[in-house]
């Protein structure tokens, strides 16, 4: 009987490609090496891999070459809305938590415009011109969109357009060019795609759960102290995201308890600290590897 593989495209090199195979390694996908540069298979799953451009990753999706897709927010909804077609109805099966960045407009930090209505009857230098005429035209706003493949920073500068639209990671691009951000158009990420009439697999199911627990163990950490027992239900508001927090008594002390919890948010020397002013002691921090509900 032939066995049915999965197919999942991924950006082949970059940001993006680099979390997708460390988000892979984590859920414990093991990839066989090969000479094939376009396809990677997974020696302990029913899955492939189709290593691709990023902006061809929807149009694989779309067209039932790949199963699922590894991609970028900006890149899939940029193409929705220059080309359309088919790929609307590609739908977002798990936002991935990785590879952010932002789509923003931005100007010359001396100049006059401030925000999107400044921009009616002027010039917009972007490598996004379906998202930024979008976002545009849903505001009432006439622009011109001067459509760009790279270095758009430069555009006011070389007086090819009065702001950009492009994306954000930290802002020093914009900065060394003297602009600013002043609107945001789309907060990113990579997600995984798929269609939305395709049928349901078990790999895929299996492979999105993991996924899922890999996500959630990020910033999750497992909080390890002993408190005075009359200040328990101060340590247990302190401890950020933790639900129930098992108790347990320490030998030799009738007033002290061993608090175990796993804190689902972000922990912080700050938390510590409030830990400790409330009487906790010996309190250990680690990483969780792997999770699941």
């Amino acid at each position: 009987m032939t066995e049915t593989r999965i197919k999942i495209a991924v950006q082949k090199k970059g940001r993006l490609a680099e979390g997708s195979f460390a988000l892979l390694d984590k859920a414990g996908v093991k990839l066989a090496y090969g000479k094939d540069q376009l396809l990677r298979r997974a020696e302990n799953m029913a899955l492939d891999l189709m290593l691709i451009r990023d902006d061809d990753i929807p149009s694989f999706v779309a067209s039932g070459a790949c199963d699922y897709g590894i991609v970028g927010e900006n890149v899939l909804y940029e193409l929705q809305a220059d080309r359309a077609g088919r790929l609307n109805d590609l739908e977002v099966a798990l936002e991935l938590g990785f590879a952010k960045c932002a789509l923003k407009l931005a100007a010359p930090k001396d100049g006059t415009i401030a925000c999107a209505a400044d921009l009616e009857s002027k010039a917009v230098a972007t490598s996004y011109p379906g998202l930024t005429k979008a976002y545009l035209s849903a505001r009432g706003i006439r622009a011109d969109i001067i459509e760009m493949g790279g270095s758009v920073e430069v555009a006011p500068r070389m007086h090819i357009a009065d702001a950009i639209c492009d994306l954000v990671s930290t802002g020093a691009t914009l900065d060394a060019n003297g602009l600013a951000a002043f609107e945001t158009v789309l907060e990113s990420q990579a997600v995984m795609i798929k269609r939305k009439d395709a049928p349901k697999d078990v790999i895929g199911d299996i492979l999105i759960e993991r996924f899922k627990g890999v996500i959630a163990s990020r910033q999750t950490k497992y909080i390890l102290l002993n408190a005075p027992k009359d200040r328990l239900d101060d340590v247990r508001n302190i401890l950020p995201g933790a639900q129930a927090p098992t108790v347990a008594p320490v030998v030799g002390r009738d007033d002290v308890v061993a608090v175990h919890a796993v804190c689902t948010e972000a922990v912080f020397w700050s938390t510590l600290e409030q830990l400790k002013s409330v009487g906790a002691q010996s309190i250990l921090v680690l990483p969780i590897e792997k999770m699941m509900a």
